[in-house]
Parts: C-alpha cells; structure tokens; sequence
C-alpha cells in the first residue's frame, strides 16, 4: 500500500527537520560563544541538511500523487487532504506528521531568525572594531590645532575582538 510507503518517507522528513533544528541551535551556539572559527562548519552542517531535505521532498512530492491517485484524489493534495480521505490508522498518523511540521517548522523559522540577528549583530560590532583601527585619530599638536599621526605610529589594537 502507498500510505505504508508515504508515511515512513514522512517520518524520514521529520526526522531531517528535528535534525535541521539540532543543527541550527550548534549554529547558533557558535555565534553566541563568539566562536567564528566554526562557524564555516556550522553552517555547512546545516547546508547539508536543508540539501537532505530538499532531496526529501522530491521524494514525497512524487509519492504523494501516487497514494492520491490510489485514493481518488486530484494530483499534488495538501497532506490534510489525504489524511481526510485515508483509512486508519494512517489518517492518525497524518495528522499526527501535521502537526509536528507545523511546530518544527515554526521553532526552525525562530531559531534561523535568532541566528540572523547574532550574525548581523556581529557584523556590526566587527565593522565598528575595524572603523575604529583605520580612522586616524586626530590629536592637538603645540601650536593647540589638530594634526593627524604620523604614519608610522603605532596602534593598539585588542585582541579580544
């Protein structure tokens, strides 16, 4: 039966989404930690994943006309659609995958949002950091007018940055 074959791709779904969420949550460790040296990792992780799930989706996309077609449906139904039509205990279950995108889903949308706030927010502090080690400063020579250093002063730069 095709609802047997749709579901265990459905849980394979799920299973990469619970992933992408793990995944997203070590990005977001790292951006937090300050840690930039990992961050090229984290988010090829998460690359990697959402590439996984892509593939997913075709995959699903294809059975799901099939098991509408077995259960007299137009092609490409929504998944509510079959789950209204289809026999249990698959109707349960379909509802059941439901609602699990639909909270995966929103933690997932969430969490990619908080790591695009701690990324631009590092970006930021890091321009600013750069801004303030190019610029020359300006100082008062004898005369009290203000004249620039000179090019082979010395800088200080904190390493903590």
């Amino acid at each position: 039966m095709a609802l047997a074959d749709f579901c265990r791709i459905l849980w394979r779904e799920r299973e990469l989404l619970e992933l992408l969420l793990f995944k997203l949550e070590e990005e977001q460790l790292v951006l937090a930690s300050g840690r930039a040296r990992w961050l090229a990792h984290a988010t090829r992780e998460v690359e990697a994943v959402l590439d996984q799930i892509r593939d997913s989706e075709r995959v699903r996309t294809l059975e799901t006309d099939v098991v509408a077609m077995e259960l007299g449906l137009a092609p490409g139904p929504s998944l509510i659609a079959i789950a209204r039509t289809a026999p249990e205990p698959y109707a349960a279950m379909l509802l059941s995958h439901r609602d699990a995108f639909l909270t995966l889903t929103a933690e997932i949308t969430e969490l990619a949002q908080a790591n695009r706030r701690l990324l631009h927010e590092g970006m930021v502090g890091l321009s600013e950091a750069l801004a303030a080690v190019e610029e020359p400063a300006q100082t008062y020579g004898p005369a009290a007018s203000r004249t620039l250093p000179r090019q082979s002063a010395g800088r200080l730069v904190d390493e903590a940055l």
